[in-house]
């Protein structure tokens, strides 16, 4: 049985990197240059080709107010938002890999899926979900979103 030493396993490891990698170099980080409303925290927070999207709430664009109609229109508001949130960094609705649903009242979760649906015809990203109480603002559901972005 032929040994191979640790001197050559290190040359083989760095012949197989890229020439122009750097091994100090961690992730690239972009922060927005401004918040959500001056509320304490980014609407996202992109990660090389990752984009991490804050939890989103239905609130009409430009305004604190949640969207009529209970729990769809809530629902629909905040896939709404969450597009624009895309669109905005390059992103889109097919890129989202992953979501987590907060719902305030779980057996509202069939009337909230219903229009959840709707906004991933194609591909279904992973989701986890969780009742909640006391969201933001008195909603009736929060969504965050993994996406990427190239």
């Amino acid at each position: 049985m032929k040994t191979i030493s640790l001197l050559t396993l290190l040359l083989l490891a760095s012949a197989c990197r890229a020439p122009d990698a750097d091994m100090d170099e961690g992730p690239t980080v972009q922060y927005p240059e401004e918040g959500i409303q001056g509320l304490p925290f980014s609407d996202a927070v992109r990660v090389d080709h990752m984009l991490y999207l804050s939890g989103s709430i239905g609130v009409l664009p430009g305004t604190l107010d949640l969207a009529e109609g209970g729990i769809q229109g809530q629902t629909r508001q905040t896939l709404e938002n969450i597009k624009a949130t895309l669109d905005k960094y390059g992103s889109s609705m097919e890129d989202i890999v992953k979501c987590t649903v907060m719902i305030e009242d779980i057996a509202e979760w069939s009337a909230m899926n219903e229009v959840y649906v709707t906004f991933f015809p194609g591909h279904k990203p992973a989701r986890s979900a969780f009742g909640a109480d006391g969201l933001a603002l008195g909603a009736l559901v929060e969504i965050e979103c993994l996406a990427t972005v190239q």
